[in-house]
């Protein structure tokens, strides 16, 4: 019976050395007839543990909780500005977020949080469009009363400012008004927006540069009335 050696056995037959030259002696080759050799020294298995694999950590779960507070602006900006009254608005974000709710733990993050959001603010803004255009509108009126203060006349400014936004969006039809809503007012990237709209990433610029061009033509209108009315 052949006695096990204790040497490692390198390419051609040769016996690893011995010391520190042994420390370099690695080899995956066997000869015929024997079983594959490794010499595996304390050195080089030290160089091998200072690098140890990358650990994969799992990304920590939504919360909705988290997800409420920091998103709801979000949503609720793109439901005004998908043309959704003030006076329902804000049924239509509790709406988002019921969904939002069931439908968490389905979300995969192949889109970013907000795309994902958006795409279920759009479905659910668009049935609320279709039930609106089966109602007669619902005026609002806001008047300050006097004695308010100066940071109120700001606010004020403001949502008046809000209020063209949303009058010169709604000139807008609904495919160009989504691209632009995206891209020009929350700065979100082309392929975030083909992801949210499933859609092709050139039909979205080709979108963005139409309704860039429509959006200038609902200012130029708005310019003129304005100048007229003088």
């Amino acid at each position: 019976m052949a006695t096990k050696t204790k040497e490692a056995v390198g390419m051609g037959g040769l016996a690893a050395p011995h010391g520190a030259a042994a420390e370099l002696f690695i080899t995956d080759y066997a000869l015929p007839g024997h079983s594959q050799v490794r010499c595996v020294t304390p050195s080089a298995r030290k160089l091998v543990d200072s690098h140890p694999e990358p650990r994969v950590t799992e990304p920590r779960p939504l919360v909705f909780v988290e997800v409420y507070e920091e998103q709801f602006d979000f949503v609720w900006r793109s439901a005004r500005r998908l043309g959704v009254s003030e006076l329902h608005v804000d049924d239509v974000v509790q709406e988002v977020f019921l969904v939002v709710h069931r439908r968490l733990s389905e979300f995969e993050a192949r889109s970013s949080l907000k795309t994902w959001l958006f795409a279920i603010t759009r479905r659910i803004v668009s049935d609320y469009r279709r039930s609106a255009r089966r109602k007669p509108s619902e005026p609002i009126s806001f008047e300050p009363e006097a004695h308010e203060s100066s940071a109120a006349d700001a606010q004020l400014t403001r949502n008046e400012d809000a209020r063209l936004l949303y009058s010169l969006l709604e000139e807008l039809d609904p495919e160009k008004r989504e691209v632009f809503v995206l891209a020009e007012l929350e700065q979100i990237s082309g392929p975030e927006i083909a992801a949210a709209l499933g859609e092709n990433l050139n039909t979205v610029y080709a979108r963005l540069r139409a309704a860039r061009i429509a959006f200038e033509a609902a200012v130029a209108r708005h310019q003129a009335r304005n100048r007229r009315a003088l």
